[in-house]
């Protein structure tokens, strides 16, 4: 649509509508048959996976119109959104979150977690390069980058530039 901002070096697939409004980063992989409808804003480097479903309105009811009800729905940085999973609208998908094939999305989800199921619930954690972590004493190590993470309380993973003894 003709209100929509799309990023450089985009890769969108067929059967793709990008309603007004919608704010795609760059460097973004949409595959096929996906709507992204108002209000969702999508940073950097993310990537949907096909027939992935985004709502924009809580309780939609087709007599009512509810276009002044429209949630945000932010996709920051890196994450990935897997095939046929459902994202509920007025969430945040934090940096480099990684959504489960057929997850139905309900909350926000904090960075680098990996979540699974309907709902979705946590089950692990990701690495920026899409690796899940095994942790050991609240560290772990990409086996394909080899960047360091650091589980935090068990609620939290921070990427770390070196481990501290």
């Amino acid at each position: 649509m003709p209100e929509a901002v799309i990023g450089e070096n985009c890769v969108i697939g067929q059967n793709v509508f990008v309603a007004n409004k919608v704010v795609i980063g760059n460097n973004v992989k949409i595959q096929n048959n996906v709507s992204l409808y108002e209000g969702l804003i999508c940073a950097d480097d993310v990537f949907i996976g096909p027939s992935a479903v985004f709502t924009n309105v809580i309780n939609p009811r087709s007599a009512i119109e509810r276009k002044d009800e429209f949630k945000t729905t932010r996709i920051e940085k890196g994450a990935t959104i897997g095939a046929n999973a459902t994202i509920i609208c007025g969430i945040t998908i934090n940096t480099y979150a990684f959504i489960g094939a057929g997850a139905v999305v309900t909350k926000d989800v904090p960075a680098y977690a990996l979540l699974t199921g309907n709902p979705a619930r946590q089950t692990g954690w990701m690495s920026e390069a899409g690796e899940k972590l095994v942790f050991r004493d609240a560290v772990a190590v990409c086996g394909l980058s080899g960047a360091k993470y650091r589980l935090v309380n068990n609620l939290t993973m921070v990427k770390v530039d070196r481990l501290l003894s």
